[in-house]
């Protein structure tokens, strides 16, 4: 599913108009990045959270060029689905 058809969904869903619903979905994801970027995770209970998980510094191989590269400590976007929506998504894949 696209951010348009999430949109389309919403507005046939709910009955607001369109730029409503682009207004409200460009608005949640500005929100979760600003504060994804202050280091903070975001709760959304019944649906799960987005936060950040560190990864360490590392030397990797560019395996073009046979050199080593260093990669520097950095900080990866992640989301975690609660139980109950981790178990809908299964109970949906079983059937």
């Amino acid at each position: 599913m696209t951010k348009l058809e999430l949109i389309k969904a919403i507005v046939e869903k709910t009955g607001v108009d369109t730029a409503s619903a682009t207004a409200t979905i460009e608005g949640m994801m500005q929100v979760v990045k600003a504060t994804l970027i202050k280091k903070e995770n975001v709760y959304l209970r019944g649906f799960g959270t987005y936060g950040l998980k560190h990864r360490c510094k590392k030397t990797a191989r560019n395996i073009t060029k046979n050199i080593s590269v260093d990669v520097p400590p950095h900080d990866v976007p992640y989301f975690k689905p609660c139980k109950n929506f981790t178990k809908a998504v299964n109970a949906t894949t079983e059937e």
